[in-house]
């Protein structure tokens, strides 16, 4: 007899919220549910994506944000109940799958060339027709 079968229909069971598409290099604004005593609300984590961790069930995501001059970086584990929903705000060309190298560089050296996705060429070219 196999415990296999029951071990995948317990973690299917644990599955968090739908991600949208996204890989190392893209911008994302990640919304949170913070408990805070009795009371709950949603605080919004907006950064770059520097790493990826896709391994089976306990998948997470490294985002990197600079705030009044630190950086701070925040895991997020994909099947978290508390993760509510991540939006990918911007996507960057990058040929590396971890971006651990921005945490030396500042300012203007830091910058990602940014790629121009379907959806934005789009809404330039409506744009540019009115």
């Amino acid at each position: 007899m196999s415990i296999k079968p029951a071990i995948e229909q317990y973690l299917a069971k644990q599955q968090g919220a739908k991600l949208p598409k996204f890989q190392s290099g893209d911008t994302l604004r990640v919304h949170v549910r913070i408990k805070e005593g009795d009371k709950e609300r949603i605080q919004v984590f907006e950064g770059l994506c520097i790493a990826r961790n896709d391994r089976g069930q306990r998948r997470s995501f490294t985002v990197r944000k600079i705030s009044f001059g630190y950086g701070v970086e925040r895991i997020f584990p994909v099947n978290s109940p508390a993760l509510d929903k991540v939006e990918v705000l911007r996507s960057s060309k990058v040929r590396r799958a971890k971006l651990y190298y921005l945490r030396q560089l500042r300012g203007k050296a830091a910058r990602l060339r940014e790629v121009e996705s379907s959806t934005n060429a789009a809404e330039a070219s409506s744009a540019a027709q009115a």
